[in-house]
């Protein structure tokens, strides 16, 4: 399965902030449309980063509530790992694994259209070992 399956049964919203709001306004944000990452775009809508629960919780610890005041671009995951629209569901497993992040955006000749979670992932592949179960259950009986 390819990512632009799962894009096209998930849809392909993606929820951005800009790098100067503060890490209120992304917690906010993230508890209002139940999301627990962010895709962070400067004015151009250029990926600049990922906020993610993890960086806001790292913030609280180091910085108790302090942190809600400062802005996105303090807190947010600089490192960009992305995945394009042809990946494959095993890939970005392996992909999401090797770095120890749970959401990937999806980029297209340097556009962003979607967001892949580890959810979707799973959800995804939950949905190929059933259908494989499904068809051998069904090949099994047929030759019964």
């Amino acid at each position: 399965m390819k990512v632009t399956e799962i894009l096209r049964s998930k849809g392909a919203d993606v929820i951005t902030i800009w790098p100067g709001a503060s890490l209120r306004s992304a917690v906010d944000l993230m508890a209002k449309r139940n999301v627990g990452a962010l895709v962070v775009v400067n004015d151009d809508g250029k990926i600049v980063g990922m906020v993610s629960e993890r960086d806001i919780v790292l913030a609280l610890a180091a910085s108790s509530e302090r942190a809600l005041a400062d802005s996105i671009a303090d807190v947010m995951s600089k490192r960009l790992i992305t995945c394009g629209p042809d990946d494959r569901l095993a890939d970005l497993m392996a992909t999401m694994t090797e770095h120890r992040v749970r959401h990937l955006p999806v980029v297209d000749q340097g556009r962003l259209v979607g967001l892949i979670s580890i959810g979707d992932l799973v959800k995804a592949r939950l949905g190929e070992l059933e259908f494989e179960s499904n068809v051998l259950r069904d090949a099994y009986l047929r030759v019964r």
